[in-house]
């Protein structure tokens, strides 16, 4: 496909908190022009009704779905539900890259699939185009891509921290845990009674401790760098907070490995990536210090009391690096645009 001036893309879904990240970001991208808006509920509203914060943005009315014009973009987003990209990726023209923040193309495994997401896959030949979308693993394979499944918001911050040291076996692979918290949106927009303010407000509870669907993935990426299966305990938590994921991970060293030899192995990694940092040893990254960023920042740390073992923390915006802005940062990729147009924001502190 020959470049155009600007690449013109369209959001589907974007009257939800993923859908509004990406109208934020694409918003102050050079490169871009946002041509089409869909939301089937929303349909024929100006998106400044939905998000009354935007009334200085020049924006096309929301649309349903098969309204759009498709053959007039390069890119679209799918900020839809689970199980509902499988029915619409495929018939898009073959000219247009799709980028899908659900979950319903990141398992490449539909036996996986169908355990983690109770019904079977349905487009399983289409199942087979899409890459999966962690940018700083999968860098090479998303420049040629047509379509893209981004990850999971716990899953990039869990990932990002574990592929360095389970890829070199520098933990015992059958004891990893991984507690992790995440803020409201982490659950959509759609009304819920365990998200309503007097659920949430002072109150902070696991979820999903009995299987979490993020465990598919986590499970699917981990064994496929180790080359053996991975399982780690994961369990997720809902905090009383807006936005951010806190990934607190422990591990047990393998012998003669100690909390430095992860430090180090983490900074080799992530040196020359801009969207990734390590602090210092010893020092504990907070979600403060990356909300509304697409960055992710990883601490570790040792327990003089447990020499054996060690503990990894991953922050970040479970909306921009877990989500949309992660969504942006492969969009670029695909289109050969400087990776972090659009996603030079520094986070909101305090």
């Amino acid at each position: 496909m020959a470049k155009r001036e600007k690449v013109k893309v369209g959001i589907l879904g974007a009257s939800g908190y993923t859908g509004f990240e990406l109208i934020r970001l694409l918003s102050l991208h050079e490169h871009t022009e946002i041509a089409a808006l869909g939301a089937d509920r929303k349909a024929g509203a100006d998106i400044g009704e939905i998000f009354p914060h935007l009334p200085f943005l020049s924006l096309p009315a929301l649309q349903k779905a098969e309204d759009i014009d498709y053959e007039a973009l390069d890119c679209v987003f799918y900020a839809l539900p689970h199980g509902v990209t499988q029915s619409m990726a495929g018939n898009l023209p073959k000219s247009v890259k799709v980028i899908d923040l659900s979950a319903d193309f990141r398992l490449a495994d539909p036996k996986d699939y169908e355990k983690y997401y109770g019904h079977p896959h349905q487009a399983l030949a289409l199942q087979k185009s899409f890459v999966y979308g962690l940018t700083e693993y999968y860098r090479e394979q998303i420049k040629t891509a047509q379509y893209v499944a981004n990850t999971g918001c716990y899953v990039a911050a869990s990932l990002l921290a574990l592929l360095p040291v389970v890829k070199n076996r520098l933990v015992a692979l059958d004891n990893i845990i991984i507690d992790a918290k995440s803020g409201v949106t982490g659950a959509g927009k759609s009304l819920k009674e365990g998200n309503l303010f007097t659920e949430v407000s002072q109150n902070f509870r696991a979820y999903g401790a009995n299987g979490h669907r993020h465990s598919g993935e986590i499970n699917a990426e981990l064994s496929k760098s180790a080359g053996v299966k991975v399982a780690p305990r994961f369990i997720p938590h809902l905090i009383p907070q807006n936005r951010g994921i806190c990934a607190t991970i422990h591990v047990t060293l393998s012998e003669g490995v100690t909390a430095q030899d992860l430090h180090s192995a983490l900074t080799t990694q992530y040196q020359n990536e801009f969207f990734v940092s390590v602090a210092p040893f010893g020092k504990i990254p907070e979600t403060a210090f990356v909300i509304g960023s697409n960055f992710t920042q990883i601490g570790v740390s040792a327990n003089p009391d447990r020499p054996g073992e060690a503990v990894i923390v991953s922050v970040l915006d479970n909306l921009v690096k877990g989500a949309s802005g992660q969504a942006v940062q492969n969009m670029n990729v695909m289109f050969g645009f400087d990776e972090t147009c659009g996603l030079r924001q520094t986070p909101l502190y305090p």
